[in-house]
């Protein structure tokens, strides 16, 4: 078990390598795709069984010198925050590879070993334990994202591919230069968690912060640098849009978690007013920019910026020197939900698109006369994007809006908004692409869901009800790995 995580790490990475080699055998690509990702599901899913809740700090540790000149080191861990995320990702990464079969036919080797690097770059980011091991996966993952927006995408893929590619690399340089500062002042080092005890005065931890903002705010994405992501989903692909809004995301969110509080909490303190406005403009104002949306792909690429909002809230809700436990906790569930649910509403509307060849809402209407068990499945992962209780959709919002009570009711009466806003652009979706009159002969013509599409949905339902329903099957995982960072979070280095 010494090198489970590294193997769970360079599986979909060694997959992919060898997908490329299939070329022109579409066949044979997706069955070694499908095999890799399945095993790297697996591998993950071992990690998540065997991870000892009762246990504080890093688990399945592995520490290998690499650059040893400069003190770099190959460090992989995961603790109760990061560990969910690496079964997160290579779960979706299968289900993305299986709803590719019948729909990919051109490049198919291409395209799913690119899905495959990404998910072993994506998983050594939340794994690394080392500053530079984790900015090498950070600009790794724009590469196979890339290439999966400008080759597969739209018409306009290559403007979308171009700008998310500028966005993510121009925030992430500043990190670069925040890191080696850290290791200048800390001894030399690169180990992150080392940071957590270094000394820095304010003006520094100012500094800091804002480097790491943009980086990570961008990921998120954060309002006013989320102009990338409606841009870009619609442009991508199916499988692109999914891993995009359950996983890459969730890098700008665990960003937060895993550099900034712990490492700037002075400066957090401070800027916690800033940051808390911030989260809640992109809750109330994008999510009334989500009800105007004609085009399916962007209502839920501003859903899921009014949906991450919550994430950032819930990591700056602080009172006094101390942050709040239950908003901390949903920021972490609701990371994890909305994977699922932004996985199976994109799924959803690529499902449609593959038929119609259209995401205007206006095109469809009649849906659930044509097909019925896709109009089920579709209803419960409307109802999960609205907060439905019973839905995974639901617990981590009302976590942090239950913090958000016990620190500011405004907060809370804002943040509980989108409960509404949510509802409404997501169920005006709903209803008019699925219940009505066919209006349009390729509606007629649709066909349920085939066997492949079934699988994802199905996979997909599950994972939102059973975390609805017992969401302490995540919470415990994680409770003693943001009962740290709390505990990091209160301290001064001033």
């Amino acid at each position: 078990m010494h090198y489970l995580l590294s193997l769970t790490v360079w599986t979909p990475i060694i997959a992919g390598v060898v997908v490329l080699f299939a070329g022109k055998n579409d066949s044979l690509a997706r069955l070694i795709s499908l095999i890799g990702a399945l095993i790297a599901t697996v591998l993950s899913l071992i990690v998540f069984i065997i991870f000892d809740a009762s246990i504080s700090g890093l688990q399945f540790v592995e520490n290998i010198p690499w650059i040893t000149s400069l003190h770099i080191n190959y460090a992989v861990g995961v603790d109760g925050i990061s560990m969910p995320f690496v079964f997160l990702n290579n779960f979706i990464t299968l289900l993305v590879i299986i709803a590719g079969f019948k729909v990919i036919k051109f490049k198919v080797a291409l395209y799913n070993s690119m899905f495959l690097l990404m998910t072993g770059f994506i998983s050594g980011a939340f794994c690394a334990t080392d500053a530079i091991l984790f900015y090498v996966f950070f600009e790794a993952m724009l590469i196979p994202m890339y290439l999966i927006i400008g080759v597969w995408g739209s018409s306009n893929r290559v403007y979308a591919a171009i700008k998310f590619f500028l966005y993510t690399l121009l925030g992430s340089l500043l990190m670069l230069i925040a890191l080696i500062y850290l290791y200048n002042v800390s001894g030399k080092t690169f180990n992150i968690f080392a940071y957590y005890h270094t000394q820095l005065a304010m003006v520094p931890q100012i500094l800091i912060f804002i480097a790491f903002f943009f980086s990570f705010a961008v990921k998120v994405p954060m309002w006013p640098v989320h102009t990338w992501l409606p841009d870009a989903h619609p442009e991508a692909p199916t499988g692109g849009s999914m891993v995009l809004a359950a996983i890459t995301l969730k890098i700008g969110g665990y960003g937060f978690f895993r550099f900034i509080l712990p490492i700037v909490p002075d400066a957090s303190r401070t800027l916690s007013g800033l940051m808390i406005t911030l989260s809640l403009i992109a809750i109330v104002y994008i999510g009334l920019v989500a009800i105007v949306q004609k085009d399916m792909k962007k209502l839920v690429a501003y859903s899921s910026i009014s949906h991450m909002g919550f994430v950032t809230l819930g990591c700056f809700m602080f009172v006094g020197n101390s942050l709040n436990t239950w908003a901390m906790q949903g920021a972490v569930v609701q990371m994890i939900s909305h994977g699922f649910v932004s996985a199976a509403m994109f799924m959803c509307i690529g499902v449609m698109y593959d038929r119609v060849h259209s995401r205007n809402v206006a095109d469809y209407g009649g849906v659930a006369s044509k097909m019925p068990i896709f109009a089920t499945f579709y209803m419960l992962f409307a109802m999960a994007n609205s907060g439905l209780p019973g839905t995974s959709g639901f617990v981590g919002e009302f976590m942090v809006i239950l913090g958000a009570v016990q620190v500011n009711l405004m907060y809370a009466f804002l943040a509980g908004l989108t409960l509404i806003l949510g509802a409404g652009y997501t169920l005006w979706m709903y209803k008019r692409t699925i219940f009505g009159e066919i209006n349009n002969k390729h509606v007629d013509e649709m066909s349920d869901v085939n066997s492949h599409e079934f699988i994802v949905l199905f996979l997909l339902a599950v994972s939102v009800l059973v975390m609805g329903i017992y969401p302490e099957l995540f919470i415990a995982k994680m409770q003693l790995g943001v009962k740290d960072v709390i505990a990091l979070a209160m301290q001064s280095k001033l």
